[in-house]
C-alpha cells in the first residue's frame, strides 16, 4: 500500500509531472534538456529526477559528465497504467504542448551548439536560466 501512496503522491507536483511528460513524448533526456525546457536549477532537476528514480518511474544512466534519464515503467503495470492517463490528460492541456515546443527548440538550439563543435550536453557548464 506505501508504494501505492509513494506513486500517487510524486504525481502531486507540478514539476514532476511535467518531468513525466516530457519523458513520456521523448525516449531520454539529459538533465540539460529538463532543465532548459521548464526552466529551473539542476539541483532541483536532479532533486526531482532522483524522487522519480526512486520510487522506480525513471532510470539513469551516465555518459562521461551527463546523466540521462527514460522512462522505466514496466508495460501494463498500474504506474503504466497512470501514465497513460496522465498522457492523455496532459495531451489536452495548451500548456503541455506549449512545454513540448519548448523542448523542441532547445534540442534544436543544442544541435546548433554542437554542430559549432561544442559539448553535445551542456551539464557540466553554468547553464542560465530565462
Amino acid at each position: 500500500m506505501k508504494h501505492t501512496v509513494d506513486l500517487f503522491k510524486s504525481l502531486a507536483d507540478e514539476t514532476r509531472l511535467k518531468i513525466l511528460w516530457l519523458l513520456i513524448n521523448r525516449e531520454e533526456l539529459c538533465v540539460c534538456d529538463i532543465m532548459k525546457t521548464l526552466n529551473i536549477t539542476q539541483s532541483k532537476a536532479s532533486r526531482h529526477l532522483r524522487y522519480l528514480y526512486h520510487l522506480g518511474w525513471v532510470s539513469d544512466r551516465r555518459e562521461g559528465l551527463w546523466m540521462y534519464y527514460r522512462l522505466s515503467v514496466p508495460q501494463g503495470s498500474y504506474a503504466a497504467k497512470l501514465l497513460q492517463m496522465l498522457a492523455a490528460e496532459m495531451a489536452t492541456r495548451t500548456e503541455a504542448r506549449n512545454l513540448l515546443e519548448r523542448l523542441e527548440s532547445w534540442l534544436h538550439t543544442k544541435g546548433q551548439m554542437n554542430l559549432q563543435g561544442k559539448p553535445t550536453c551542456i551539464c557540466d557548464v553554468a547553464v542560465e536560466t530565462t
